[in-house]
């Protein structure tokens, strides 16, 4: 016979083993990030936590599907952010800088993002390629930049030969390198990208970068 209990004690032990496996993923995040995949140990991220290397392994199956974990978490994050922007009452000259922003911000809030990226590149995006989650989660910022690139090109704002993934591309290009290479950048150029004194500049050097590019005419070659 089941006891009236036995609900409450199986709803705790959820919230704690999803509590537990966030934690695992936190400590993960950091360390991957500060050592690498090569260079992170599951001991180190057990020993940072309040569980044990072998429940880890039970969670997560190994450092491999853990660092993809991390991953899937990671790039989540980005796309929940996507999905929930709300451009639709905007222009499309606003709305496209406001989309360019969202990435501005997202990229300068989350150093560890940019780490985990560069880290899964010199992997050859190995662990994206095994995701399930990642192959099908796309980018809901494509979908945005498609129908402001469709409005500004029927009203005539825009011209017509821009491509989508482009315009992605150079949007999160901008947004990576400022985060990715501020020390280099800083050791040779004497200048700190992510300094806060120069964060309204970069932001609105971005969104005016697309627009001129949007709106440029188009170069005989």
């Amino acid at each position: 016979m089941t006891s009236v209990d036995e609900p409450a004690r199986t709803g705790a032990r959820t919230r704690d083993a999803a509590r537990t496996q966030a934690e695992i993923l936190d400590v993960a995040t950091r360390e991957f990030a500060r050592a690498g995949y090569d260079g992170a140990r599951v001991d180190e991220i057990a020993a940072q936590t309040r569980t044990t290397k072998r429940m880890i392994y039970y969670y997560f199956g190994g450092k491999e599907q853990l660092f993809t974990a991390v991953l899937e978490r990671a790039y989540g994050v980005i796309r929940e952010a996507e999905q929930e922007l709300d451009v639709d009452h905007l222009d499309p000259v606003a709305a496209i800088r406001r989309l360019a922003e969202l990435t501005f911000d997202h990229h300068e809030r989350h150093p560890d993002f940019i780490r985990l990226v560069s880290i899964e590149n010199i992997h050859d995006a190995a662990h994206i390629a095994s995701s399930e989650m990642l192959a099908s989660i796309g980018s809901p910022a494509l979908d945005v930049i498609r129908r402001i690139l469709e409005e500004g090109q029927r009203t005539g704002l825009f011209r017509a030969d821009v491509d989508a993934v482009d315009l992605h591309a150079m949007i999160s290009s901008f947004c990576f390198f400022r985060v990715a290479n501020r020390h280099t950048f800083g050791a040779l150029f004497g200048r700190d990208l992510v300094a806060p004194e120069q964060r309204d500049h970069y932001r609105a050097m971005l969104g005016d970068m697309v627009i001129a590019y949007l709106t440029a005419e188009r170069s005989a070659v």
